[in-house]
């Protein structure tokens, strides 16, 4: 599998950066927002309607905010497996996978999606707010590896459509094998005329794709998916929907539900730590570390991630505590008001005798008073295959 070239590496600039659709946000009106030092949209009208849209029609995303790192090299395999927690090397050529980079004592610097674009190429992307960190970290574990590691966050756009009609949508503009792709696989493309990357993943609970493009190609492919989508409901969408869609697709968000001082174990997502691994002997960074948190989550978890939905009004902050019978037995991570059902939701790490489905009794301390809140298994929401 190709992949857009690289482009020219910019200046460094000064205050927030902006995405090759800054002008575009801005003639449509969109309410711009700092995001890990970019200027980002956070909404173009109402929130609710946005975030609706993606739910019943679609919904088309600028993502240009996330960091690129390309991978390549005969031992390319080998330092992802030696860096990461997954295991990349049995990667098939086309697919992603979902994976996270720890610290030696196992805390999660940040949670990524890998492609494998080639037989020895792949790239990884990373959250904006981490993207330095992740560079950096890669950097300094391919010591002794036959790899290159290469910045290219300035080398791609990221445009995203979700929902229901995004495969329609697409369809319309592209001659490239949609029907089969399949989830969390990539394969190179035209869209409208513009050389993409189109991969099916994305971070709403919904089918879609994220399409990769040179920046200079961002605009012109903008325009071409609005066109494409006017009949079936298409809409711009920006940060805003983007975190109460996947708070109700019960994904985690870095700094919120993720972070150095939590493993995959304690976060729940253990599945994504791999100790059998073909190259490196088996050996990654944290692994010894995670190791012991394995056996720990499965010997008694301390406390576990559920979802709490609110039998009142009243929306829960991440930082909240949670309580039953007058004390402290968790912390809010992510709280909104959820468009889908209809009623505040949230995401919070629980002691584990309160964390079953069901359990009575638990509440969550909003300024003072404690309303009440049921405790239901993740994700909120899931679509109809």
């Amino acid at each position: 599998m190709s992949h857009v070239p690289p482009s020219s590496t910019p200046a460094a600039p000064v205050g927030p950066r902006t995405t090759a659709l800054d002008a575009t946000h801005r003639a449509l009106g969109a309410t711009m927002t700092d995001f890990a030092g970019w200027d980002m949209p956070l909404r173009y009208g109402s929130e609710r309607d946005e975030h609706l849209a993606v739910r019943t029609r679609a919904g088309l995303f600028d993502l240009s905010h996330m960091g690129e790192i390309t991978v390549s090299g005969p031992a390319a395999g080998a330092l992802l497996d030696y860096a990461l927690v997954g295991n990349i090397g049995a990667l098939a050529v086309g697919r992603a996978r979902y994976t996270m980079i720890c610290r030696e004592d196992g805390g999660i610097l940040d949670d990524l999606i890998v492609y494998r674009l080639q037989d020895d190429e792949y790239m990884i992307v990373a959250n904006a707010s981490n993207a330095r960190v992740v560079l950096d970290a890669m950097n300094a574990r391919s010591e002794g590896f036959d790899a290159d590691v290469r910045d290219d966050r300035d080398a791609y756009a990221l445009l995203a459509v979700q929902g229901p009609e995004a495969a329609g949508i697409l369809k319309s503009v592209t001659d490239a094998d949609l029907d089969g792709l399949k989830y969390y696989a990539g394969l190179p493309g035209t869209v409208a005329g513009v050389p993409a990357l189109i991969a099916r993943t994305g971070y709403t609970g919904e089918d879609g794709f994220e399409l990769f493009v040179e920046p200079r190609y961002a605009e012109r492919l903008w325009r071409a998916l609005t066109e494409a989508g006017e009949g079936v409901g298409l809409v711009p969408c920006g940060l805003s929907c983007r975190d109460t869609l996947r708070l109700e697709a019960g994904m985690p968000l870095y700094g919120n539900e993720l972070s150095t001082g939590l493993t995959p174990f304690d976060a729940g997502l253990g599945r994504v730590v791999k100790f059998e691994k073909t190259s490196n002997d088996g050996d990654f960074v944290g692994r010894t570390a995670l190791e012991a948190a394995a056996e720990r989550a499965a010997s008694a978890p301390p406390r576990k991630l559920v979802g709490l939905i609110a039998e009142g009004r009243r929306v829960p902050r991440a930082g909240y505590p949670v309580v039953a019978a007058g004390a402290k037995v968790g912390e809010i991570t992510s709280g909104a008001p959820s468009p889908t059902l209809g009623r505040p939701i949230a995401m919070a790490y629980v002691d584990a005798g309160h964390a079953e489905p069901g359990t009575e009794g638990v509440g969550v301390d909003i300024r003072g008073s404690h309303e009440p809140y049921e405790v239901v298994a993740l994700p909120f929401y899931k679509r109809r295959k």
